[in-house]
């Protein structure tokens, strides 16, 4: 193995360069992963613009992906060189109050691969041997490297505790196209997805939702939801865009009794408007969640092996890693994309969907 490989470094706020750095140095409990793909969250454009981990640069990012072990710390279990896997990103120190209640994203010295340290934009990257889940032979790839989404949306609807037959409103057709499917999946009914853009709406009724509402063409989404719930609103409403606006309307189109699944990151100087006197009287609860972690992991490929969510349609493209900073920005400016993966391993973008 050569000593230096090819990464993607963002070096400070809107400068990233493809350059040779040094492989990194396993310890003992470690496992060396060469990554096959990773997939671009919005995470790594606020990481990109130094609206995240802005204190981490210079910094490789990448947090969603697959590959296969390429080295094997003497203290690491149950893995060998050539197995295919991903990891769960989310690390604490395993021993304060929160780690003790598995509440480890709580834990003050919590931090997550490609996020606070060095991530899979990159020919290789290491990871605690724990953190590590193989994935079964059947499982592609690109499908390995979207797990972490998978997780992610399974920590929410858990946190939910979405119910049988329960009307859930999602806001947002990026990832809430992903929330539509798991609600689907958990016997919810009807699964309303409420976005813009035509393409996104279309593969959001493709994985499983049951009516999709575009705010192009409907002047009020809330007034929508409350038709398709006898005027009611949602029993649960889903806000994955993360904006104010978004949030208010979240707690207007949920039902008296019902739950507001807080998963839209905004930023951190938003504030929104909620009536108290709405949530006494309407007995409305929140439920918030940031990440997938611990067992949201296994479980998130246990429902991709077996074809439980097929995310498939919502893949638009690899690119080469050069073509990082590019993707970057095409995301922001084409709402056609939705999920893009880079690779080190080809030197032209292939188109998956249009």
């Amino acid at each position: 193995m050569a000593p230096t490989m090819k990464a993607a470094v963002v070096e400070k706020p809107g400068v990233l360069a493809i350059k040779q750095v040094p492989v990194p140095q396993i310890a003992e409990d470690e496992v060396l992963i060469k990554v096959k793909y990773t997939g671009i969250c919005g995470t790594d454009w606020s990481i990109f613009t130094g609206k995240y981990s802005a204190d981490k640069l210079p910094l490789i990012p990448g947090h969603e992906f697959s590959g296969t072990v390429a080295q094997v710390g003497k203290k690491a279990k149950g893995l060998k060189e050539g197995d295919r896997v991903t990891a769960d990103i989310n690390m604490s120190c395993g021993i304060c109050f929160y780690c003790r209640k598995g509440q480890k994203l709580m834990c003050r010295e919590f931090h997550q691969l490609g996020i606070h340290v060095d991530g899979a934009y990159a020919e290789y990257v290491k990871a605690p041997f724990d953190q590590v889940h193989r994935l079964p032979d059947d499982l592609d790839f690109l499908a390995g490297a979207f797990v972490e989404p998978v997780s992610c949306v399974i920590h929410s609807s858990k946190a939910a505790r979405v119910t049988h037959g329960s009307s859930v409103a999602i806001l947002g057709a990026g990832l809430g196209v992903l929330h539509g499917a798991l609600a689907r999946q958990r016997g919810a009914a009807p699964v309303i997805v409420i976005g813009r853009n035509p393409k996104k709406l279309a593969v959001a009724r493709e994985m499983g939702a049951d009516v999709t509402i575009s705010i192009n063409e409907v002047k009020d989404p809330v007034a929508e939801v409350k038709k398709l719930t006898e005027g009611r609103g949602a029993d649960f409403v889903v806000e994955a865009v993360g904006t104010p606006r978004t949030y208010e309307q979240a707690f207007e189109m949920v039902r008296p009794g019902g739950t507001v699944v807080a998963f839209g990151i905004c930023a951190g100087e938003d504030t929104i408007k909620i009536r108290p006197f709405d949530l006494v009287l309407g007995e409305k609860s929140v439920a918030s969640s940031c990440a997938g972690v611990g067992p949201d992991w296994p479980d998130a490929i246990a429902l991709l092996a077996h074809g439980h969510i097929k995310p498939q349609p919502m893949f638009s493209m690899i690119v080469p890693l050069e073509e990082l900073e590019a993707a970057l920005r095409e995301l922001r400016t084409d709402a056609r994309l939705m999920k893009v993966f880079v690779s080190s391993e080809i030197s032209k973008r292939q188109i998956l969907s249009k």
